[in-house]
């Protein structure tokens, strides 16, 4: 069937600016929101759709990441989005997109446990070769285990480590003290932290609720 035949049969073309906008509600729901609980500490990530689900339900409230300020529904509803900020058509207003939530019963801490997988070793490592300290770049980072393989060391969070391909290939089938290359610190499994969250997430108003302390602090069990 050609493009012109197409157009006759009652469809919408895929380019019609009906899917376009489709698209950008989508784009807008999908979109992730730092969840605080009672205590206003970090205890994951969701998506707008399920946030501002939370908050009509009255089991969240939006916090204004400027002034900290708490909202209901009804009260973030009235607020009328202004040119720099994302917002949410539905089919009588728009609706501001929010960052941060703060959960009304929840105050626990979570104890979700963090996937063993290569993007978060590298989110752990921060990055960096854990035997020089050099940052090169992802691309010339790869995994190295502190024991080697060959040696019955396993793919473990306590055996696992960033490399820069230099050291790698200079600790060889070593372990780091036989290379004499001692670890910059002992890797361990880290506790769950919305640094670890499914989706890669940067969101600048975040920080604000992420302290320092937080972001530099040792990763420990």
């Amino acid at each position: 069937m050609s493009a012109c035949e197409a157009e006759g049969d009652g469809s919408i073309p895929f380019e019609h600016p009906f899917h376009v906008k489709e698209k950008i509600v989508v784009a807008m729901l999908s979109r992730q929101t730092l969840v605080l609980n009672r205590n206003w500490q970090p205890v994951g990530v969701a998506s707008v759709a399920r946030s501002l689900t939370l908050v009509a339900a009255e089991r969240a409230r939006i916090v204004d990441p400027i002034d900290f300020q708490l909202y209901t529904w009804a009260d973030w509803a009235k607020l009328i989005p202004q040119e720099d900020e994302l917002f949410v058509q539905s089919v009588t207003f728009r609706i501001r997109v929010p960052e941060v939530i703060t959960l009304t019963e929840y105050d626990r801490v979570p104890t979700n446990a963090v996937t063993f997988s290569r993007r978060n070793i590298y989110k752990r490592d921060r990055f960096t070769c854990q035997y020089c300290g050099a940052n090169p770049g992802s691309e010339e980072l790869t995994l190295d285990h502190v024991l080697p393989r060959s040696r019955g060391g396993t793919s473990t969070w306590e055996n696992c480590v960033l490399a820069c391909l230099q050291c790698n290939n200079r600790k060889a089938d070593r372990t780091p003290t036989e290379a004499h290359m001692p670890l910059r610190k002992v890797p361990v499994r880290p506790t769950w932290k919305p640094l670890y969250a499914r989706h890669e997430v940067r969101i600048k108003s975040w920080s604000k609720f992420l302290s320092e302390a937080y972001w530099n602090v040792e990763l420990s069990e």
